[in-house]
């Protein structure tokens, strides 16, 4: 009896899911092509295309790495894929950041903890998501960041740590200023609200990385209210 109503049930579920693809057309988020059941958010040849930087399997540093030199301490960093004007990275991004779509971003980070499940990235305490001014996050719904850390915690069995550190001021997007002006305009910017404490070594996660100033100021701040705790870092995509 018990066999009978689990086949029902998937019956009436793959019944439920071909009569939602129907009504409600899902399409490739890069190319707009329709989307077969089995696919998510990209189609096949769109995921194929994205473009991998493998800095999880280089054995010396990366350009990752060196973007950091002499800027912060850092543990271990890690991008999955390569980001630029008109790539499938680009698109996921922007449909995450613009388009309210943010099962996509819970998706992701379960994505990036399976590609990095045997990497020492993964040997951490607690995720930090990089905040976002609360209006900014009302305006949008939710912080992208977030989310990305959220699906690597549920994989990795770590607490996702969104209130450990804030963000003083709601500064304009990052995408029209050169690399000075990137620096300046998230200086001095983040502030931890209490020190790790239990937390020895802590995961900063963003979805893109491009000069790192961001990500340097919030590590700065994370140190600032406690010098020993050990910080890595981890995006969805790094630009070129």
């Amino acid at each position: 009896m018990a066999t009978y109503i689990q086949r029902l049930g998937l019956v009436l579920k793959n019944y439920s899911d071909g009569l939602g693809h129907l009504v409600f057309t899902n399409v490739c988020l890069h190319c707009n092509r329709e989307l077969v059941r089995e696919e998510r958010y990209l189609c096949w040849i769109c995921w194929q295309a994205l473009e991998r930087t493998y800095f999880e399997l280089q054995k010396g540093p990366t350009k990752l790495d060196q973007l950091f030199w002499s800027r912060v301490k850092i543990e271990h960093t890690c991008a999955l894929y390569f980001y630029g004007k008109g790539t499938v990275s680009q698109s996921l991004i922007r449909a995450l950041k613009y388009d309210f779509k943010a099962p996509l971003g819970l998706y992701l980070g379960e994505h990036m903890a399976k590609v990095l499940d045997a990497h020492p990235i993964k040997n951490i305490d607690g995720i930090i998501p990089v905040p976002i001014h609360p209006k900014k996050k009302f305006a949008r719904g939710y912080n992208q960041s977030e989310l990305l850390a959220r699906g690597l915690a549920k994989a990795w069995g770590v607490p996702v740590l969104k209130s450990l550190v804030r963000k003083r001021k709601n500064t304009a997007s990052q995408t029209t200023n050169d690399r000075f002006g990137r620096w300046e305009n998230v200086q001095n910017i983040f502030f931890a609200t209490a020190q790790t404490g239990q937390y020895q070594h802590i995961l900063i996660v963003d979805d893109v990385i491009t000069t790192g100033a961001t990500l340097e100021s919030l590590a700065n701040a994370i140190k600032a209210a406690d010098p020993q705790v050990q910080i890595s870092l981890l995006s969805f995509a790094f630009t070129k």
